[in-house]
């Protein structure tokens, strides 16, 4: 559905149809930003197109199933602390919806919890505001037990916060010792009570997830494999790329968040060796701060990773925006964006442009710096694949140290510590000695060369 400007008093035409439940009103309600504006001049502030961001917002009422009646743009000089919009708008918004015969209005920015409460009475509806439809497609897609767990304990801070006072009757009247005693508990004091409980109960849970993440990595270190992390904006095509990039049948689909738990697979790089890819959950603007906090635990493969691939929809109008909100996120979890030792930008869905386009696109590319590349590559066709595993096996080498080695036969210790700890290249046996050329990490780098003799390798592959 083409979304429409709703601007004060411009007339505009009304959608008409039959009733149909479970329909849905979208409403953008975006800040104009003035020239000379503070936010205008900010370098690092990457303005978005309001369409763009409210076909965003439709897509996420459409993936949990939602019939959107109708999406419009309503913006707004300054936010109201009472109702988010103005008076004028909330007046219109409640005849729009009423005439629509919508369930539930979608406003597509972070509600306070008295501005949600007053614009349910004032549309005679119920309002989601982003934060909170984000939660509820998460709460669809999680699967394993460890998404659940991070996505109940997102929804239950969000959740706590907008408890209403509904069930008074059940309030106990008199609390306390003697005659002079205050009032009992209320309901709303024992559901935040029961609430904080669960949360108390979930966040020990995930402490035992992290633990048993951190045993995981320490048995890949032990490998070793290296670590290879996804990361983009949702429906960057992360997941089709996994599925090409290992022949996995992770869920890949047009849709925002199609995948939500984490998954690894085995990487084989161009010369023989591995690594494993992990598939993380996609990232949003203004992506909830309770999801960033409850997802830490799956975000931590993406902090331990040994290279990160940002993986970007090129062909998106906002595809520079989104880019921003990533680095935001990225920041957020203690990594450096610009780290282009650790990162490497791949452009995805080429396959969506012309010979032209896509030449020029190529031009971009080779006129960014050289320690900043880009890598264009369509996870669909294919195109582009063995460059980008060619650059990942080369970023992995380089954080590592190649050594030769000759060791006695009969030294069978010694030759399974280097098989666990580390990645043995070649290794041939001569008059009782093997011969070993063996790919170390640096920080165990001076264990093998002082307990084995071993020297820089000349010719690294």
């Amino acid at each position: 559905m083409e979304p429409r400007n709703f601007d004060g008093d411009a007339d505009r035409p009304r959608s008409a149809g039959a009733k149909q439940t479970g329909r849905v009103l979208v409403i953008g309600p975006y800040l104009r930003v003035r020239a000379g504006s503070a936010d205008a001049q900010s370098e690092s502030h990457v303005q978005r197109d309001a369409e763009a961001r409210l076909d965003e917002a439709a897509g996420l009422a459409r993936a949990i199933d939602l019939v959107i009646a109708d999406a419009i743009i309503a913006p707004i000089s300054q936010i109201r602390p009472a109702t988010y919009i103005g008076k004028g708008k909330v007046e219109e918004i409640a005849a729009l919806a009423k005439s629509l015969d919508v369930e539930l209005v979608v406003m597509d920015c972070a509600l306070a919890p008295i501005q949600q409460r007053n614009l349910e009475k004032e549309l005679h509806a119920k309002v989601l505001d982003r934060t909170g439809l984000i939660l509820e497609i998460f709460g669809r897609r999680a699967k394993t037990k460890e998404g659940s767990l991070q996505v109940e304990l997102a929804h239950l801070n969000y959740q706590r916060s907008r408890l209403v006072r509904s069930w008074t009757h059940l309030e106990r009247q008199r609390g306390g010792f003697g005659f002079m005693g205050g009032p009992g508990e209320t309901q709303i004091e024992a559901d935040r009570r029961l609430i904080q409980e669960r949360i108390t109960k979930l966040e020990s849970e995930l402490k035992k997830v992290q633990a048993t993440r951190r045993l995981h990595r320490a048995g890949r270190q032990r490998v070793p494999y290296r670590v290879v992390a996804l990361v983009g904006y949702t429906n960057a095509g992360k997941s089709t790329l996994f599925n090409r990039l290992t022949r996995a049948d992770v869920q890949a689909a047009d849709m925002l968040f199609a995948t939500l738990d984490p998954t690894l697979r085995a990487l084989n790089l161009p010369h023989g060796g591995k690594a494993m890819l992990s598939d993380t959950v996609g990232f949003i603007s203004n992506l909830p701060t309770q999801l960033v906090a409850a997802f830490r635990a799956t975000l931590e493969e993406v902090l331990e990773a040994d290279v990160i691939l940002h993986v970007r929809d090129i062909s998106h109008e906002d595809a520079e925006a989104q880019q921003s909100d990533v680095d935001a996120v990225l920041r957020q979890l203690g990594i450096n964006p610009d780290d282009s030792g650790r990162i490497i930008e791949v452009w995805n869905k080429i396959d969506r442009y012309d010979v032209q386009q896509r030449e020029e696109l190529l031009n971009i590319a080779a006129r960014r710096p050289e320690d900043h590349p880009a890598m264009l590559v369509s996870a669909v066709s294919g195109e582009g694949i063995d460059v980008l595993l060619a650059a990942i096996e080369e970023r992995l080498a380089a954080k590592r140290t190649t050594l030769d080695l000759s060791i006695d036969a009969a030294d069978g210790a010694g030759i399974s510590w280097l098989h666990r700890n580390s990645e043995v290249l070649a290794k041939e046996l001569h008059d009782g000695r093997f011969d070993m050329t063996v790919r170390v990490d640096e920080t165990k780098r001076d264990i093998v060369v002082n307990r084995f003799d071993a020297v820089p390798h000349l010719s690294a592959p």
